[in-house]
């Protein structure tokens, strides 16, 4: 495929190696440096675009590749008040996206582990639930996507909390969600249930940022010749 690149920090260039490393062409690297690349003859021809950046641009980037016919893949997060917007263009217009709060493959078992576990502990009330994540100083969003994701899962099965919250709680149906930004953690995220008696702790730690970018080509593999909105669950049919 011929693939353009939104985003050209750390995540980029990963992906950009296991890209190539897959057999893969490069044809156009945007960055905050270069924005009148969108009109480039480099980025008309990519056949696909991955777009990693920043809450602040995500969604225009995403338009900008709709406006020239390029399907995207999306792995920024703290943009999803977007979503249901960009969904009803998707629908109305042919465009294709592919979005997701995390590409890799052990994250997204352990976001479906999280799902079972919350349905089971909805009929055990003598536990308190909370999720805690910590990222790289860089990271712009927080809480993470992922976490909102584990958060809103646990919120469709465990009837005792309705709601989410970052820091601590108010009242005892809100879940906290507690966020740390340290040195260069890849991410870690942790689903803790606690009683007076004991404590469950369902934890994922990334060593590297090669799964997310591997995880990103192939949801790019995926997705192209595709149309409409994909995500992680198309891609691996839990």
């Amino acid at each position: 495929m011929k693939i353009a690149l939104i985003g050209y920090g750390k995540m980029g260039k990963t992906i950009e190696r296991i890209a190539c490393e897959r057999g893969h062409q490069i044809v156009c690297i945007i960055d905050e440096n270069n924005q009148q690349d969108f009109d480039s003859e480099h980025f008309k021809n990519a056949e696909i675009a991955i777009e990693f950046t920043t809450p602040a641009v995500a969604v225009q980037n995403i338009r900008k590749c709709f406006e020239r016919g390029i399907p995207v893949v999306c792995g920024t997060t703290g943009w999803a008040e977007h979503l249901p917007a960009l969904k009803n263009e998707i629908k109305k217009n042919g465009y294709t996206l592919f979005w997701a709060s995390n590409f890799s493959l052990g994250v997204n078992i352990f976001i479906e582990i999280n799902k079972y576990l919350a349905k089971i502990m909805n009929e055990f009330p003598v536990y308190d639930v909370k999720i805690d994540e910590i990222h790289h100083i860089h990271k712009k969003d927080a809480p993470s996507g992922t976490a909102i994701t584990l958060a809103e899962n646990i919120l469709q099965y465990i009837k005792r909390k309705t709601s989410w919250i970052k820091g601590s709680a108010e009242d005892s149906k809100q879940m906290e969600i507690f966020s740390a930004r340290e040195g260069e953690v890849v991410g870690v995220h942790s689903v803790l249930y606690e009683s007076q008696v004991d404590k469950i702790l369902l934890t994922h730690e990334m060593k590297s940022r090669d799964g997310l970018a591997l995880g990103a080509v192939l949801a790019a593999e995926f997705t192209f010749g595709k149309k409409g909105f994909l995500s992680m669950n198309d891609l691996l049919k839990f």
